[in-house]
């Protein structure tokens, strides 16, 4: 907790947050820690009435209980670009602006994504593990898929699917995609995601979170897929039946997979650990010191200008 309790707006924490976005915000605002409270409902019962903005992140974020609660809440603001964690339509209802983080981590994200691409079809993650356990004195490793001439195939061809097709076509992919709004783009269009999975080698994930898309990615789709096809996800964990991706995996319906993103953050299955044809990592699309800080600066520059009475400069889209 920092700055001066008379001048300074109070903000509850509700997630982990780098350490120098904490300090930033410390020096102009009274921090709570929500996430990491001993007593949750001890602290809300004490500095519920004076909390004016919440920090949320993308896996963890204000559910309608806890913004209807806080009586004088203004504005939730989201270190991240997805907010399905936070509850908008509550907010929406109370007169809360919610923020969030675009464009800044376009970039990072679609190139993890391009990394996956190369690395799931030519098995690099197995290879690295086939060397590491001195396995290459005793046998060779199965061939790989090459890239050049592929289907790829775009669930939501937004900033990050349109930042993946411009990174896939340097290296001869043929691109399609599937999504709800139509686009002006010189790729194949799909009118429905089954269509698109049946004619795609690999399937690249980068739609929104939310219940909209909770588990569009379930058996019917890795079977349409089929043994030779590959699943790519930076995008949302919910996104995908884990448990369909599971048997998919070790049946080897599909014959790899690549994600960023799991269901049950910071959990990913323990089946999956010992399969070898995934590629895993714990959330890192986003994960670098250039992006980080741009994030922490958009969560900042909201803050500071809905405090000062200006208008925020990166409001979730469709705000009433």
């Amino acid at each position: 907790m920092a700055g001066d309790p008379k001048n300074s707006a109070e903000l509850l924490l509700v997630a982990f947050f780098p350490p120098f976005l904490v300090a930033d915000l410390e020096k102009e605002y009274v921090l709570h820690d929500f996430f990491n409270a001993e007593d949750p409902e001890a602290l809300l019962a004490e500095v519920g009435p004076r909390i004016r903005g919440i920090v949320a992140g993308g896996m963890k974020g204000p559910d309608e209980e806890l913004i209807n609660r806080l009586e004088n809440l203004e504005i939730i603001s989201s270190f991240s670009v997805g907010y399905d964690a936070t509850d908008v339509v509550a907010a929406q209802n109370r007169g809360v602006i919610v923020t969030h983080t675009p464009d800044v981590l376009t970039d990072d994200v679609a190139d993890l994504g391009m990394a996956f691409i190369i690395m799931a079809p030519r098995r690099i993650a197995e290879a690295e593990r086939h060397l590491r356990a001195g396995k290459w004195k005793l046998a060779r490793m199965d061939l790989g898929t090459n890239l050049r001439g592929k289907k790829l195939g775009i669930v939501g061809l937004g900033r990050v699917g349109s930042a993946v097709a411009m990174r896939a076509e340097g290296f001869g992919l043929d691109i399609g995609f599937h999504d709800i709004m139509p686009k002006d783009v010189p790729y194949r269009s799909y009118p429905d995601l089954l269509s698109m999975a049946e004619d795609s080698d690999i399937l690249f994930i980068s739609c929104q979170g939310g219940e909209s898309t909770r588990n569009l990615i379930d058996a019917d789709v890795f079977d349409a897929l089929g043994p030779k096809g590959f699943l790519i996800n930076v995008a949302r964990g919910t996104i995908v039946d884990e448990d369909a991706l599971v048997v998919a995996l070790q049946e080897n319906r599909i014959a790899g997979a690549a994600v960023d993103v799991f269901r049950d953050e910071p959990n990913a299955p323990e089946a999956l650990m010992g399969t070898e044809n995934v590629v895993m990592t714990p959330h890192i699309a986003s994960s670098t010191h250039e992006t980080r800080r741009a994030m922490a600066d958009l969560v900042l520059a909201n803050l500071r200008a809905h405090f000062a009475g200006e208008p925020v400069p990166t409001p979730v889209p469709n705000q009433r």
